[in-house]
């Protein structure tokens, strides 16, 4: 080194002491960081394909406990175990409470009935009866499930191929079994028929049985896909995947195989890699080029001089981005995203247009709640990821708010250009949310302003986007345009919750009216329901659907609640006969002192409470779980009834009923109206009226306005009846005269009112919604 000249021996100091290190670490990173990501890209992969495969096992898992808890609900029954000891068989009765039952409501292909010997009584296939012939078929398949089950000890609960929970454990004699059938899957249950109460004794020497069987067929297994997010799932006979497909073996309880599941796994390592691939290796390519390009810099200047302007330079550039961007997503933040907008708008004015896009996202307080804030922080991040894929490199995404973005859309040519953006981000947006290991969705609403035709403002701008922004949420996943009568909308129901808040303060307009409920059996009347009514300032009722939800949204409807409820309180006092019903809102049962509040409301007016029903919608169940039972059990505890409303338009689950132990389900009204004109209706009002009577409960069915539904309704064995057809929802005083003339005869399917026409009003109180 002492012949270099002394540039050369500088260079070759430079290149020992600083280029070959960096060159080694990076040379070290890069390997490292290439190896790191292909084995996080596989462990993923590997880690879905895992929780697909359990998710399919789970599946079929709950597929078969519910098969089994379907048939005990025919299985487990006095009335069935009464006339089965007996010895009667009644054919149409078995049609009707089992056989077409088990085929319609839950589907199965095959139902028998086979004697304690295990011979067969009855037979249907595919919803037809059939002659017990129909039973040689499955005969050599299904005969050791039966054996088996003959054969097990009374006391005994028996080998069960999958232990169940089943609603009566210690009655329930069971076998569940997949099996091979017809050279297909199938899921075949036999089940013992047993009383459900003390009340049947039965024969501990021969019990009959129920044997019903369902195929695994297409229909089930596209379900099973779309249910547990399963693409393309599939069955076969022999193991034949193709490239990049997952095969789950068919196993039955002797641990034979009987097919295959098939499908193609997400991987979402994969997929990252593929997305993430080209840009990771642009970037080390950049980093390799801008380390070189460092080094060279470095070799013409003192190195502690470049390190403290380089520091300087990343630390204003760092000051900088903070100050006009979000440090969660990097979006540009609301300062940044108000210049941007302004220089946009400033361009308007010169005849160019764009589109103010406002989105809100939906759920997303439930991820937060639930899930916790970092899980939140993930979502926001992805929203803003997939946001900024949408967008075209001369459009503007924002965030301006916790979980509220905004686009700016320039350049738009006409509006279908602007309704497609929208349609890919709600459906963007749409799609689960893959974070930490969870999965979760919450989707978005959008309101959109056009300058400059809504505005040329920026200000304006977004208080229209917003205005629209507002009633798209009302809708759900959905976007609107900003339009002229939208303001006029916002200005109205600001006006109206202003004079609901002054008819609280004062009383002036708020009225109940109750609309009878008729015994179906003795056609009289023996309750009322309690619905609220608001006249306006102007002289005009407006309907409840108008001012309930704004009720809601403005936090009035505690208020309104309790008003309701003490009306009615008052109101009992003058019926002591009749119960009232009171409807309840979804919100008010968010408060954890909601059922403390009406037991002591319903005390200080000194009224019944075993004479105040009050009716729920299965919105309420979807709300916190636990604090509903908690308060449904503090409420019966007190005396009061409880009833389901609107039963059939939801989930109208079983385990609702059975849960939260109601008195009462009320059949919704459009099904009474379609009577006579839809072909479902009338099985669907009948099978609603059996499963309340099966489970001891009141069923009351609204929206009666013709003879023919009164005639039909009280066929179909439903209790009580409400509708315009005996009466329309009456004052206090027109109420009480209905009720002294002998509480109001029915006469040719009218109510007639005999008695006076006015009475004394109930003293006001202040009290729950309807």
């Amino acid at each position: 080194m002492r012949f270099l000249p002394p540039s050369s021996r500088a260079t070759w100091r430079f290149s020992t002491r600083v280029v070959a290190p960096v060159a080694i670490m990076m040379m070290l990173g890069i390997t490292l960081a290439t190896v790191g990501l292909f084995w996080a890209v596989h462990q993923s992969d590997r880690l879905s394909v895992e929780r697909q495969i359990r998710t399919t096992q789970h599946a079929i898992e709950a597929m078969i406990q519910q098969f089994v808890r379907q048939q005990e609900i025919v299985a487990v029954s006095d009335e069935a175990a009464r006339r089965f000891e007996e010895r009667t068989l009644d054919l149409q009765w078995i049609d009707h409470n089992i056989g077409l039952w088990l085929n319609r409501t839950f589907l199965h292909d095959r139902v028998y009935v086979l004697d304690p010997q295990g011979q067969p009584l009855y037979a249907m296939v595919d919803g037809t009866r059939q002659r017990t012939s129909a039973y040689e078929p499955v005969a050599p398949v299904v005969t050791p499930i039966v054996e088996q089950l003959i054969n097990v000890h009374r006391m005994d609960h028996g080998h069960r191929a999958r232990p169940v929970a089943v609603l009566n454990p210690e009655r329930t004699r069971y076998h569940a079994h997949l099996v091979n059938m017809f050279g297909r899957p199938a899921v075949v249950g036999a089940m013992k028929i047993m009383p459900q109460t003390n009340a049947v004794r039965s024969t501990q020497s021969g019990e009959f049985l129920l044997l019903s069987i369902r195929l695994i067929d297409k229909e089930l297994i596209q379900q099973l896909s779309r249910r547990n997010l399963i693409d393309n799932l599939r069955y076969s006979p022999i193991a034949n995947p193709a490239p990049g497909e997952e095969v789950l073996p068919l196993k039955d309880d002797g641990a034979g195989t009987i097919g295959y599941f098939i499908w193609r796994p997400e991987l979402p390592g994969t997929q990252i890699l593929r997305t993430l691939g080209p840009a990771t290796a642009l970037a080390l390519f950049l980093i390799v080029g801008l380390t070189g390009i460092l080094v060279w810099s470095l070799r013409r200047s003192t190195l502690q001089l470049e390190k403290t302007v380089l520091e300087l330079q990343a630390s204003e550039a760092h000051a900088q981005h903070l100050a006009f961007h979000d440090t969660l997503t990097g979006l540009p933040n609301r300062a940044l995203f108000n210049d941007r907008l302004d220089q946009a708008l400033a361009l308007t004015r010169r005849g160019k247009k764009l589109a103010l896009i406002t989105i809100d996202l939906n759920r997303f307080k439930n991820v937060n709640d639930t899930l916790g804030h970092h899980v939140g922080d993930s979502v926001i991040s992805e929203v803003a990821r997939r946001l900024s894929h949408l967008i075209r490199s001369t459009d503007v995404v924002s965030r301006i708010g916790g979980d509220e973005f905004a686009v700016i859309q320039f350049g738009i040519g006409k509006r279908e250009d602007v309704e497609s953006l929208c349609r890919r981000i709600i459906a963007v947006l749409g799609e689960p949310f893959h974070v930490l290991g969870r999965q979760t969705f919450i989707g978005a609403s959008i309101g959109v302003a056009l300058a400059p035709d809504a505005a040329t403002d920026r200000t304006e701008l977004m208080r229209r986007s917003d205005i629209a922004l507002y009633l798209a949420k009302n809708e759900g996943d959905t976007y609107r345009f900003f339009t002229e009568a939208m303001d006029e909308v916002v200005k109205l129901r600001g006006s109206i919750e202003e004079e609901l808040r002054s008819a609280l303060a004062t009383g002036d307009g708020l009225e109940v009216h109750y609309q009878p409920q008729i015994s179906a059996a003795e056609q009289r009347i023996i309750g009322v329901e309690a619905l609220l009514r608001w006249r306006h300032p102007s002289g005009v009722f407006i309907p409840p659907s108008q001012f309930i939800p704004i009720a809601e949204e403005s936090g009035l409807i505690g208020q309104l609640g309790d008003w309701v409820l003490r009306q009615a309180c008052a109101a009992s006092h003058s019926w002591p006969d009749l119960f009232i019903g009171v409807n309840l809102s979804p919100l008010q049962f968010r408060a954890h002192d909601f059922a403390d509040r009406v037991i002591k409301t319903v005390q200080d007016c000194d009224a019944d409470p075993t004479r105040i029903e009050l009716e729920v919608t299965e919105s309420v169940l979807l709300e916190d779980e636990e604090l509903c039972r908690t308060a449904f059990r503090k409420l019966r505890n007190a005396g009061f009834r409880i009833a389901l409303d609107d039963f059939g338009t939801g989930y109208s689950s079983l385990s609702y009923l059975r849960r939260f132990e109601f008195d009462k389900i009320k059949i919704d009204r459009s099904f009474v109206q379609h009577l006579g004109h839809a072909a479902d209706s009338p099985a669907i009002v009948t099978a609603i009226a059996n499963l309340g009577r099966a489970m001891d409960l009141t069923v009351t069915a609204e929206g009666v306005e013709t003879e023919a539904q009164k005639r039909f309704l009280t066929r179909a064995g439903c209790t009580v009846l409400q509708g315009f057809f005996f009466a329309r929802a009456l004052p206090f005083p027109e109420m009480a005269a209905v009720l002294s003339s002998k509480k109001g005869s029915i006469q040719t399917g009218r109510l007639t009112r005999t008695g006076p026409q006015r009475a004394a009003a109930p003293k006001p109180r202040r009290a729950a919604i309807s």
